[in-house]
């Protein structure tokens, strides 16, 4: 069978031949001891021995993949890892337990990311960034990744996992190991990753953003509505890094985010554009391109929808505020009597806003109509173009 169409549960069903490996010395009586218990059991045992005895289980599957290279084998143990993590996320903390402080649990998954087939590299890339997600964090007085103040054998570090990491979901993004596959995968990793700090750096670094850019475009099917939502929480959680915001605005992911939330009906992609396109609007002139791409009269136009996300009627709001403010900046006399000074007067949008002319009529007649005069040449050409 292609072992890129390998499923779970069609990898699941081989008989590992634990004992030989026992005999082979690969694994030790107590690890056979532990698998007989485990393997081919129904869920609720398993989720039991799980309960009880959790640290040791994942123990003896990093163990299995550290040192056993037989390429069903390795399916196999990471396809107990994965249906293991996907009955309960929360068990990535097992990884984690103080019972395997001198074991170095990331190594195993992040060597198979580049030596696997795509079975292995899928399930290695998914399985890591949850076990990464789980970590504790430095400000709780734990050592990253279990290493042992005293000990002197080289362990992965948590900066060598996400460097590695990053390096291979950029890969897929550049050059899927899956047609269909690779890249939901990675768009799917970086949506859990993107929150650590580290990760947007090398990120953007690898210059990863433009690859993501292309995907934000209207979707249909399932699928790609998902990878949609995926690929803009992504945009969304990079829109608190500066230098990844920089990319976004020499890019065209304004107009496509406008584009996406424009014929969006999935409340879900709705909200997650409209919280990003908030955290772009004080940034540089993203403001002022929203105004010319006509979001004012779109954000009036969703707010009529009826939306049942508060986060999403909450951006709503706070966009419509914050695009009047930049309107009202936009409209301002001064800005305006500038430009015609220096002769880029343009169709934007203070030329639209009857507000602007009530407010500022009489301001005309400045200077003996200075300004009236230097715009004139500019509007008959545009009456008589």
């Amino acid at each position: 069978m292609d072992h890129a169409e390998l499923t779970t549960e069609q990898v699941l069903k081989r008989d590992i031949p634990w004992e030989t490996y026992m005999t082979t010395k690969l694994i030790t009586g107590t690890c056979l001891q532990l698998l007989r218990r485990y393997d081919k059991r129904s869920e609720s045992h398993r989720s039991q021995l799980l309960d009880d005895d959790g640290p040791a289980y994942v123990q003896v599957f990093v163990g299995i993949l550290r040192d056993i290279f037989k390429e069903e084998t390795v399916e196999y143990v990471l396809a107990l890892i994965d249906e293991m993590l996907a009955a309960n996320p929360k068990r990535a903390r097992l990884f984690h337990d103080g019972t395997i402080v001198d074991k170095d649990i990331y190594e195993p998954f992040l060597r198979l990311l580049w030596k696997g087939n795509w079975f292995i590299q899928e399930k290695s890339c998914k399985i890591l960034a949850l076990i990464v997600s789980a970590r504790p964090k430095p400000q709780d007085g734990t050592v990253t990744n279990g290493e042992a103040s005293n000990s002197k054998r080289k362990i992965t570090t948590i900066d060598d996992v996400l460097k590695g990491l990053v390096e291979w979901l950029c890969a897929q993004l550049k050059k899927p190991s899956h047609p269909s596959r690779g890249i939901p995968t990675a768009v799917n990793c970086l949506a859990t990753l993107l929150k650590e700090p580290v990760v947007r750096s090398s990120f953007v670094q690898l210059d990863g953003v433009k690859l993501l850019v292309p995907l934000i475009s209207p979707a249909s099917t399932q699928q790609s509505i998902q990878l949609l939502y995926e690929t803009c929480l992504c945009i969304w959680l990079l829109s608190y890094y500066e230098p990844a915001i920089e990319y976004l605005a020499t890019s065209r992911t304004l107009p496509r985010l406008i584009e996406v939330v424009k014929s969006s009906t999935k409340e879900k992609v709705v909200r997650v554009v409209v919280l990003t396109l908030r955290n772009l609007l004080s940034k540089g002139t993203f403001g002022a391109q929203m105004v010319d791409l006509g979001l004012p009269q779109m954000v009036q136009s969703l707010k009529a929808q009826a939306w049942s996300d508060e986060d999403l009627l909450e951006g709503l709001n706070q966009l419509e505020e914050g695009l009047k403010d930049n309107i009202k900046k936009l409209s301002s006399f001064d800005k305006y009597k500038q430009e015609v000074l220096l002769g880029h007067l343009d169709w934007s949008p203070m030329h639209k806003d009857p507000i602007f002319w009530r407010e500022n009529v009489t301001n005309f007649e400045e200077n003996d109509f200075q300004v009236l005069f230097c715009c004139l040449p500019k509007i008959s050409i545009r009456l008589f173009a």
